[in-house]
């Protein structure tokens, strides 16, 4: 037993020490930040050359987020609904893209590794060269005037809809199929969590439950799912984080517009609060529920 507690405690130091730059940097460069944008969003935020004169006026920009402000409970629903139909879809299509990687086939070396592309093609750098690349836009206009426009999806659409069928569910899967170029994006370090912990699966068990007579289906939920199910939370939580950081996200394109076109610090510091509030009561909630089926073993 003490052995065990001794394994379990250099463990913990371990992974404090792996964790310390994290947290040396958060305590010296975000702490004070944080404090100062928190006081800041209750305040009339007087910019001059002079300085910054903040004048108290406390609840008020928070009234005016919600009751006075047109836009920004729209974009609250769009941006948080849109976060949880693409981080599902990205779970999905990451986990079962790492089970293929998983397998053994020839050429697997190369399949992953232009599986990985995504994680840098999601860089910064990559993505603003994609994005304001005048060549790259060319490209793209030349090819959407010499192809039809008429999409599968929207044949589909219309099909279903002149069948009587609903189509409230189908318009959200539609909706994943287009952007799927999205959904194959933000997939990259979810595809290598996930991987990384398949290769930690014993290969014994499997064979033990195949002389058992479990099929590969069985023994999918039964020992990939328990085995792995710890990622799922910490893939969950990386997803969510990294879709409110993206940056076509409407309510950071709001908040920068305040802060910086109308030069309104506080209403841009309670709309940055209020998001980032919204954001943790959702990754709380959720890990709460998943993590009530996560299985962990020594």
């Amino acid at each position: 037993m003490k052995k065990y507690d001794g394994l379990m405690r250099r463990k913990a130091i371990s992974g404090y020490l792996f964790i310390s730059p994290f947290i040396i940097g958060f305590i010296a460069f975000m702490i004070s930040p944080m404090i100062r944008s928190l006081y800041m969003s209750f305040c009339n935020v007087d910019v001059q050359p002079g300085g910054i004169t903040n004048y108290w006026i406390g609840l008020e920009n928070y009234v005016r987020a919600f009751t006075i402000d047109t836009e920004f409970n729209r974009m609250l629903t769009e941006e948080l609904s849109r976060m949880m139909i693409n981080s599902v879809a990205i779970m999905v299509f990451s986990f079962f893209v790492a089970l293929i990687l998983n397998q053994k086939f020839k050429g697997r070396a190369l399949v992953r590794a232009v599986f990985f592309l995504p994680v840098i093609l999601s860089s910064g750098v990559i993505l603003g060269v994609e994005t304001n690349n005048a060549l790259l836009a060319s490209v793209q206009s030349m090819v959407e005037e010499t192809t039809n426009t008429a999409s599968i999806t929207d044949a589909l659409k219309t099909i279903l809809v002149t069948s009587g069928v609903g189509v409230r569910a189908f318009d959200v899967v539609f909706d994943i199929v287009d952007g799927i170029y999205d959904v194959v994006i933000a997939s990259g370090i979810q595809i290598i969590i996930f991987l990384s912990g398949l290769q930690t699966i014993s290969s014994s068990m499997y064979e033990a439950a195949k002389i058992d007579g479990c099929t590969t289906w069985e023994s999918l939920w039964k020992i990939t799912f328990p085995m792995i199910s710890s990622l799922f939370l910490v893939n969950w939580i990386y997803t969510i984080v990294d879709f409110c950081m993206r940056s076509d996200n409407q309510i950071l394109d709001k908040i920068s517009e305040q802060m910086i076109g109308h030069i309104n610090y506080g209403f841009a510091s309670a709309l940055s609060w209020i998001y980032f509030l919204v954001v943790i009561v959702i990754i709380g909630i959720s890990s709460f529920i998943i993590s009530k089926g996560v299985y962990y073993y020594d």
